[in-house]
């Protein structure tokens, strides 16, 4: 047992971050959920001040008579009370089962949760590869911007993506010090996506894997895996930064893996985002 907390805690030999007190005993890698199986493929650690508006959302997990609140999906600040992600993060609606973690460049390090007094799912949702996989949390205080934490942008009905600068965030979630990664992803054709799902699926070639209102982004070795559900697709057009997608669903995830991320597209939700928040 002592060789193997010594495994998981080598990471930090190399690192000037302090492991959070309780966090070997609370978060051993047997008992990290399916969520947490993979993360940012080809990424690198962001830049401390950058995507500001990048949100863990958190779930209570009982482990040896101790609460402990882990990490099972990320999200994007909109609004001061709005968070955006996904709706197949959520296996009910209670608000109290949830917590959400503002910008932080390694998970559980110095955290300062903040409660939801709502979670909005969209009625259409079933499964996140039957496309609306979108939700809303608000908060149950409003959210001080500063220089650390900020919101993203939502585009124009009218914005084109294409050939665009974008970017997925997601945290490492695997082994300490849980750092926040980016990686660059390119944006790619529905109907190019969709064939390339349907080369390794027995899907009729007349059914849509890709629903039209999802969006593809990635590259091979360049990409979302299962940790990364709920994460902003960001892109940057002339001088903002613009929130394009959500992360919803990925196959086969990884450095071999030809197929990019899927990703609900907020173009096709901006009605019902708007109709919600106000």
């Amino acid at each position: 047992m002592e060789l193997f907390w010594l495994f998981l805690t080598l990471p930090f030999l190399e690192t000037s971050v302090s492991m959070p007190q309780g966090l070997q005993r609370l978060l051993p890698p047997t008992h990290l959920s399916w969520r947490a199986r993979a993360q940012i493929i080809g990424g690198e650690e962001a830049p401390k001040k950058e995507w500001p508006w990048q949100v863990s959302l958190r779930e209570q997990e009982d482990y040896e008579e101790e609460v402990f609140w882990k990490h099972f999906c990320s999200g994007s600040l909109i609004h001061p009370e709005w968070v955006l992600t996904a709706a197949s993060c959520f296996s009910n609606v209670e608000p109290s089962s949830y917590r959400v973690q503002l910008r932080e460049q390694h998970l559980y390090y110095e955290d300062n949760l903040m409660s939801l007094s709502k979670i909005v799912v969209h009625s259409n949702f079933t499964f996140e590869n039957e496309g609306s996989d979108i939700a809303l949390l608000k908060l149950t205080e409003s959210v001080q911007f500063s220089n650390q934490v900020q919101p993203i942008k939502l585009p124009a009905a009218s914005q084109n993506f294409s050939n665009t600068e974008c970017w997925v965030t997601g945290w490492e979630i695997l082994s300490p010090p849980f750092s926040l990664k980016q990686v660059q992803v390119p944006i790619f054709d529905n109907h190019d996506c969709d064939r390339l799902y349907h080369k390794v699926s027995t899907t009729a070639e007349s059914t849509r894997i890709i629903p039209e209102d999802m969006i593809c982004a990635g590259k091979k070795g360049h990409d979302i895996c299962e940790g990364d559900i709920g994460s902003p697709l960001v892109c940057k057009v002339e001088d903002s930064w613009l929130q394009a997608g959500v992360a919803s669903w990925v196959e086969n995830c990884g450095e071999s893996s030809n197929r990019p991320g899927v990703y609900t597209n907020i173009l096709k939700y901006l009605d019902w985002i708007q109709k919600n928040i106000q």
